[in-house]
């Protein structure tokens, strides 16, 4: 791998090389031969080894390949060598802090020595190709390692009881900055990653490739002290079920309760700094935290790392929508160290560098505040073992973000149409997601249904809720705010509008900008004195509630048993989500479907009058009209079929014979009997519904069942 280097010609080389090797010395200055001879543990190097060992690199990757050159010290061969194979032995790392020979002034002399050929070297020396990125090379492995010297010497100085100061100041460039709130959404798709320009990078950044992404959000922010905090004392250490299996094993072995350096007395949480121990800042972004606490940290919070495209991705589109995205911590992604396609590690020697290491470790993407001016890139791939916590660790959150629904033109729908159907139609079992159902056909026979005499579950909740309503709504209290998730036309709307004339503000949640804003029109319409705050967003991935809404409580709204047509964890962090958005005090007004016996269930998904098959199978005349699909629509039969073990009902379109359909130039192949799966719609018990709102943190206060075939309203109280 080639590059150039950062500056050109006999002068300019000089004076960045000087200004990079003059960093790690100032670090060592005013520090005791003891900090720099010892070592805390097998991961860390003594300080003067990192002095040597990135004189060593020059030494043995440029100078050394002079005819005729004698080394400063031969044994010095071994005793700095790190990892390279193809250089001889060397110490073992973890014996690097045996070594009380040659002494810290010995090691420094030797890096002048080192430095003076070196500049002799460049002033008499045209470097070639090869040479010069090696230059490049070795003048960022010594940044890496001036990085790597204060991360040791923290670990050092922490298993101190005396807590020493290292330094006056933390040696950074910049304050942190601020935090600004929220998150940025990105739409995707089609995305080149990896370093591919000009400039040096190591060659584990490249080669560019192209990479699909789907819509995903990521925090303006780190995840901060503050919010570690109430991980910790909601029992984020002493939870399996948030942890990874290999992560658990670590935190009961190691005796995890915090982030590295962290302590506390009575109340108070303090950490240990190369500044001697502090006061946990509550708004700092938390440091020191490894993979597997990040990865708990996020499920904990209902969300997710990013992976390494996505942080690379929203690091080149928007740097300017994050705060601290270099400068600050390395940021965990969800990304395994892996090469990418094409990958060809650097020729010769240094070939060693990065290649050997792809294997068992993660990504971190960003840049600390240790990390030296110019090291930093949007391409960077930092990797660490997932257990590993001492270097400048954090995170920030993502989410898994729908696609905007299609306004102006249809040719965006019809592609992302196009996009997850062939995505199911190439897992196994085949599926397609009930989304697609509800073209202006498919809706239109969706509203035929609810009036079918089988389809039970809207008239029999509509009648329960005008039952149950009033009461209800004696609870909400002054200045209360409606929230309906997923709102849709919003009729069920108007008996809890009816029964609660002091509600403040409505604020309903669709997907949909146009139904929801027409519901909207409507509602406002029929009730002048309520203010109406349509947000548009998926119930899924909630947004922060507008503004001015109402000072009082906050009462979320989710009828229709749509929670059954999530998957139960994807149930439990809804609600767990809905609860964090409306707050305290909160209630919550929930629609289920109960369970019953199978031939009630069974005839409500597949009528006598075939509207429901109809319903289903024009999944695929949308997708012969909308994708020239090749399916015979007649040679699939709608199913519905009751999953016991699951509790849930399911809908299918079963191929009569065997055939191939086409779609663009895919051939997707189905067996006879094979199926499509297109929709679940899970029910419940009183006792499901009792656990579910535990695991999301919420109390049943009312469970209301109406009469055969029932369905029930559960209000929910924070």
């Amino acid at each position: 791998m080639t590059a150039p280097m950062r500056a050109s010609g006999p002068g300019a080389l000089l004076t960045e090389y000087r200004r990079v090797r003059s960093a790690m010395p100032a670090l060592a200055h005013g520090l005791g031969a003891e900090d720099l001879a010892a070592q805390s543990m097998s991961d860390c190097s003594p300080g003067k080894w990192h002095l040597a060992h990135t004189s060593w690199f020059f030494e043995a990757m440029i100078l050394g390949e002079e005819p005729g050159y004698e080394p400063v010290d031969p044994r010095f061969q071994t005793l700095f060598n790190s990892y390279y194979e193809a250089l001889g032995q060397r110490v073992d790392r973890s014996e690097r802090g045996l070594m009380t020979r040659p002494s810290v002034d010995e090691v420094l002399d030797y890096r002048r020595e080192i430095d003076h050929r070196m500049e002799t070297w460049l002033e008499r020396t045209a470097p070639d190709s090869r040479q010069a990125y090696l230059f490049t090379l070795g003048l960022h492995h010594d940044q890496q390692h001036q990085e790597l010297f204060l991360m040791d010497l923290l670990n050092l100085m922490s298993r101190s009881p005396l807590d020493p100061v290292a330094y006056d100041r933390e040696p950074r460039r910049a304050p942190v900055e601020p935090p600004r709130g929220g998150h940025a959404r990105f739409e995707g798709g089609l995305v080149e990653i990896g370093h591919g320009g000009d400039g040096f990078a190591f060659d584990n950044e490249g080669p560019a490739h192209r990479q699909w992404l789907e819509p995903y959000g990521l925090d303006h922010d780190l995840v901060s002290n503050a919010g570690w905090i109430a991980f910790i004392e909601d029992g984020g250490y002493a939870r399996p079920e948030l942890w990874l299996a290999d992560g658990w094993a670590v935190v009961k072995a190691e005796g995890w309760t915090a982030p590295l350096y962290w302590s506390r007395d009575e109340a108070d949480w303090s950490t240990m700094t190369l500044t001697g121990r502090r006061e946990v800042d509550p708004a700092a972004p938390v440091r020191h935290v490894s993979f597997y606490e990040a990865d708990a940290y996020a499920r904990w919070a209902g969300r997710r790392l990013p992976t390494e495209a996505e942080w690379e991705h929203a690091a080149r589109c928007r740097p300017e929508a994050f705060s601290n995205a270099f400068g600050e911590v390395w940021q965990w992604t969800s990304s395994s160290y892996a090469p990418y396609r094409g990958f060809r590690p650097t020729e010769g020697t240094a070939s060693e560098y990065n290649g050997k290491f792809m294997a068992n470790q993660m990504v971190l993407r960003g840049s600390s505040w240790a990390t030296p001016e110019g090291h930093g890139r949007v391409s960077y791939r930092n990797f660490f073992y997932p257990h590993q916590r001492w270097a400048f660790m954090g995170l920030r959150l993502a989410d898994d973000l729908p696609a905007p629904p299609t306004r102006a033109s249809s040719d965006g729908e019809t592609a992302r149409f196009r996009r997850d159907l062939l995505a199911g139609l190439g897992r196994s079992p085949k599926t397609a997601s009930p989304k697609w159902l509800y073209d202006a056909e498919g809706s239109r026979l969706f509203e035929e249904i609810t009036r079918l005499p089988e389809y039970y579950p809207t008239r029999q909740e509509a009648a329960l809720l005008r039952r149950v309503a009033p009461a209800w709504a004696a609870r909400f209290g002054p200045d209360a705010s409606l929230v309906e998730f997923g709102s849709g036309a919003s009729e069920k709307t108007r008996i809890v509008l009816d029964a609660a004339p002091g509600l403040a503000a409505y604020v309903p949640i669709d997907i949909s900008a146009d139904a929801l804003n027409a519901a909207a029109r409507r509602i406002d319409e029929s009730y002048p004195g309520l203010k109406v705050a349509p947000l548009v967003g998926d119930f899924l991935h909630l947004a922060a509630l507008p503004e001015g809404i109402g000072r009082g409580r906050r009462v979320g709204f989710f009828p229709g048993s749509t929670i059954g047509n999530l998957e139960p964890r994807e149930a439990a962090a809804f609600l767990s989500a809905a609860r964090r958005q409306l707050g305290e005090n909160a209630l919550f007004i929930l629609g289920v479907d109960l369970v019953k016996t199978p031939d009630v269930l069974v005839a409500a998904y597949d009528d006598a009058a075939g509207v429901t098959a109809a319903f289903n199978r024009n999944l695929l005349v949308r997708a012969n009209r909308e994708l020239q699909a090749g399916f015979d629509v007649d040679s699939f039969v709608h199913r519905a079929v009751w999953n016991a073990a699951e509790s849930r009902m399911e809908m299918h379109l079963a191929a009569t014979r065997s055939m191939e359909v086409r779609i663009d130039d895919r051939i997707i192949a189905f067996d006879e009997g094979e199926t499509i799966h297109t929709e679940n719609s899970r029910k419940f018990t009183e006792a499901s519904v009792r656990d579910l709102a535990v695991a999301a943190g919420w109390t049943v206060a009312a469970f209301e069942a109406g009469p055969d075939p029932a369905v029930a309203l559960v209000l929910l109280e924070a």
